[in-house]
């Protein structure tokens, strides 16, 4: 009966399906929303923008010296050692005093590679008859890419769920931790209490121990009554503000922006130090919540919660969060780490077209889009990490020669899943067999030595869900008359 149901399992399902769904949504979704998110290029050119439109991308394709562009099939790749990769067209207008110019609709930005048997592919929708016909095997499922004629797979990693509030109990007292991310950045955001009740804040380039009750007043919450009050009336939490604000050293805003200022940026003129800690309050603390100025309430009002959780959690009056909980995890897919990719890639691009157009303009040229565009830009940052596997952040490995030692060992490594951890650390807990894992993760299937449990195979029938985006699930909230808590 059990050998019935998988059977019928696979009969519609692949074994690679994750890297392929994954690859799609990046193709079809993710690189828009990249584009969209920097919509303008300004330029050091008086009066001249670059305005971004849709993004398109073409099936694999090849150049050959004579006869110019041509299809090109896995096999062919393989044989000749290139890359099987497609072609990357998006829409620039050109914007003289914000007047848009009519010009060439898509500019050839760059190529990126092609999963194989993903809808971008020329084998996605061939039968096996057609497969073998093309000198292709009908057995391989697909889910890697071809660089350099080598076979890679881009390896999924797993990592804390971020945007989500956790707090464990640390040797120096109860902290609240939480990843905020923001279109690619991410930026770690701590509150601690330590064992005296005493609330510390830090997040990217802060100093360690600036005390919480300063930063609220910074955010807006400048009289002692509007902090009391914006905590919750639990006999802890009131202990331990009315502590915090005895113990505070600056009694006003003006006196708390005075203080943070001078430890965000020691030794500066006034007004630089000013500009710079409203610059990092706005993007680098809880930039999740938004990077804009009226936004800075909202992240008062979080850093409360914050603080409240590490209260609640020091007195026992509700249990510390399970970092090794895979509902506390998630696993980046190809698509997810290609996003990062093609992320990094494209401000480089945004950049040499920027240092192109101020060149051009010096040399007294026409300034034209396609001619502006250097391909390379973004393709060759593309084409390093896929073929050595040093990815964005320092990352190293990611992209992998496929395992073709056996069909089973290619499933293996296209199902494979790796923590971000140092094999040289013990990680006792990270490496032990979680009750969560149950279903999701194969407790047999890792390797011995160093990476024992921090390398670790997906179960044979487990699917990795793709998530929707905040605003959706906001939009569903707010149908159901959820209204926001004062």
């Amino acid at each position: 009966m059990i050998d019935e149901l998988v059977s019928t399992y696979f009969r519609s399902n692949s074994l690679v399906s994750q890297q392929l769904q994954s690859y799609n949504r990046f193709v079809e979704k993710g690189m828009q929303d990249v584009i969209g998110r920097i919509g303008t290029i300004q330029t050091n050119v008086e009066g001249f923008e670059l305005k971004l439109g849709r993004v398109r991308v073409e099936q694999p394709r090849y150049y050959e010296v004579r006869g110019g562009y041509r299809s090109i099939y896995p096999q062919e790749a393989r044989l000749r050692n290139i890359t099987y990769s497609s072609p990357v067209f998006l829409e620039i207008v050109p914007l003289f005093n914000g007047v848009e110019r009519p010009s060439y609709a898509d500019v050839f930005i760059g190529e990126i590679p092609v999963m194989v048997k993903s809808n971008l592919c020329y084998l996605s929708g061939m039968s096996r008859k057609e497969l073998v016909e093309n000198g292709e095997d009908a057995d391989d499922p697909g889910g890697y890419f071809i660089i350099n004629g080598s076979e890679r797979v881009l390896v999924s990693i797993e990592d804390l769920v971020p945007n989500r509030l956790m707090v464990t109990n640390e040797r120096n007292g109860v902290v609240a931790k939480i990843f905020s991310t923001y279109y690619g950045f991410r930026a770690r955001c701590v509150v601690e209490r330590n064992a005296d009740g005493l609330y510390t804040a830090e997040f990217p380039s802060s100093p360690p121990g600036i005390s919480l009750v300063t930063l609220l007043r910074v955010l807006g919450l400048g009289r002692e009554e509007e902090i009391k009050e914006s905590f919750s009336e639990e006999p802890n939490s009131r202990n331990d503000i009315i502590l915090n604000l005895e113990e505070e050293k600056t009694k006003t805003k003006d006196e708390a922006i005075d203080f943070l200022s001078r430890k965000l940026s020691p030794g500066q003129p006034p007004e630089f130090r000013l500009n710079r800690m409203e610059n990092l309050i706005d993007n680098y603390l809880l930039p999740h919540i938004g990077t804009a100025k009226q936004n800075r309430m909202d992240k008062a009002k979080y850093l409360i919660r914050m603080a409240e959780r590490t209260t609640r959690v020091a007195y026992k009056r509700s249990s510390p969060d399970d970092k090794d909980h895979y509902a506390n995890k998630r696993v980046k897919l190809a698509g997810d780490l290609m996003e990062e990719l093609f992320r990094y890639a494209f401000q480089f691009l945004v950049k040499d077209l920027v240092y192109q157009a101020s060149r051009a303009d010096a040399r007294g040229r026409r300034l034209q889009v396609h001619t502006l565009v250097r391909q390379d830009a973004m393709a060759d940052r593309i084409r390093y990490a896929m073929a050595t596997g040093n990815w964005i952040a320092g990352q190293t490995g990611v992209s992998q020669l496929l395992d073709r030692v056996s069909s089973l060992s290619t499933i293996s490594h296209l199902r494979r899943v790796i923590s971000p951890l140092s094999k040289k650390h013990p990680h006792f807990k990270a490496r032990d067999l979680h009750g969560t894992h149950v279903g999701k993760l194969c407790p047999n299937e890792t390797p011995e030595g160093p990476s024992c449990s921090l390398v670790k195979n997906l179960a044979v029938m487990a699917e990795v869900s793709t998530g929707v985006e905040e605003e959706e699930a906001l939009k569903l909230l707010k149908s159901y008359d959820v209204k926001e808590k004062e």
